[in-house]
């Protein structure tokens, strides 16, 4: 059940569209994530749900409750807690006072804030910690202190703008799991904003990739790997091989599809959501994440798209290895897990996997 709608979002800024008619809906309880590069509208829809920007056109409901088209309703009345990417502590108060803040301003009597503060502190790992400034914090500890304050007040919604993009990789990793642990325990509904791709791959219940002000996809994590929807998303989630290609043949009985490259004349592949609509003739990419090439020294036998290329250079990162294979000038990245005894220059076999390889625009 949708507990957020967006109704046909539109705010623009003069002459830039920034958000373009999107419609969305976040379940009760679901954290979705807003995913992509700077400038796609992300945080403007963000900040158009917290109604701290006022759209255009469309509408945003709330629990069954309009926020814009029967009276715009002030942030203060949205049962909202928010999360800022730079933390937005106030550096002159204490811990405890930051936290607190919002209930004073409510007029919460003082032995109830006590009492929540001190809860949400022990939810978010920082007892102890409420006679200390913000500068005695740590990177982490002060995102703990603005997540707190988030949920100090019992938000019927938590929205959160790249609230961890400003920590080290390490402490980031870690934060993930965190945030995305306390959300569920406490089964409050979550928009989240983000432009990395592996945070939301981790975070989210569903994600939703947006570019220039408009929805290219939403689905689960592994939805969206697996079967994007267009070259955007395809390029924006992981890494992916794309190899220009022609459109052959439409195989009717298995919904397959035949298309020439640079480097062969003939390579099979699954047919994708996207090309229903193909036809013979039509420019494409062919495209296959690295991880599903498999290489060989030898050429195997009885293996559909097997091509010979030569191996250009090879990087080593750590678990796993990229070799890069040119085919008669085109460039396949491969992905393999252990170190390969090939020397740059000789000569390797790929396979594609037909089932693997998608038809993108």
């Amino acid at each position: 059940m949708a507990y957020i709608e967006i109704q046909n979002l539109y705010k623009r800024y003069k002459k830039v569209v920034a958000v373009n008619r999107i419609q969305l809906e976040v379940n009760k309880g679901e954290m979705l994530t807003l995913l992509g590069p700077s400038g796609c509208g992300k945080t403007t829809t963000l900040r158009c749900i917290a109604g701290l920007e006022k759209p255009e056109e469309g509408d945003i409901v709330i629990d069954g409750k309009p926020m814009l088209s029967q009276g715009f309703v002030p942030p203060s009345k949205r049962g909202i807690g928010m999360v800022f990417q730079n933390y937005a502590v106030w550096p002159h108060m204490k811990l405890f006072s930051n936290i607190a803040y919002g209930l004073k301003i409510q007029k919460v009597p003082k032995p109830e804030i006590r009492d929540r503060v001190h809860q949400v502190l022990e939810l978010v790992g920082l007892s102890g910690l409420e006679a200390r400034y913000p500068a005695q914090l740590s990177g982490g500890q002060q995102q703990r202190v603005a997540l707190a304050r988030a949920l100090v007040s019992n938000p019927k919604v938590l929205l959160l703008d790249e609230p961890l993009s400003n920590l080290d990789a390490k402490l980031r990793e870690g934060l993930r799991f965190e945030i995305k642990s306390l959300v569920r325990r406490m089964g409050i509904t979550s928009v989240y904003v983000t432009h990395d791709q592996a945070e939301a791959m981790v975070i989210s219940d569903r994600i939703v990739v947006m570019e220039s002000g408009n929805v290219m996809q939403i689905g689960k994590p592994q939805d969206i790997y697996k079967r994007p929807a267009n070259k955007f998303v395809a390029d924006f989630i992981g890494t992916m091989n794309f190899i220009e290609a022609e459109v052959e043949e439409i195989l009717k009985d298995s919904g397959a599809v035949t298309v020439r490259t640079g480097f062969s004349e003939r390579m099979l592949c699954r047919r994708s959501d996207a090309s229903v609509s193909l036809q013979p003739g039509e420019k494409v990419f062919a495209s296959i994440r690295p991880e599903d090439v498999d290489v060989f020294a030898e050429p195997p036998q009885g293996r559909e798209n097997m091509y010979k290329g030569t191996l250009a250079h090879k990087a080593y990162l750590g678990n796993f290895l990229y070799l890069f294979v040119s085919l008669d000038g085109t460039m396949i990245r491969v992905q393999v897990s252990h170190h390969m005894p090939e020397e740059e220059g000789q000569e390797l076999y790929l396979v594609l996997h037909p089932e693997k390889c998608m038809i993108l625009f």
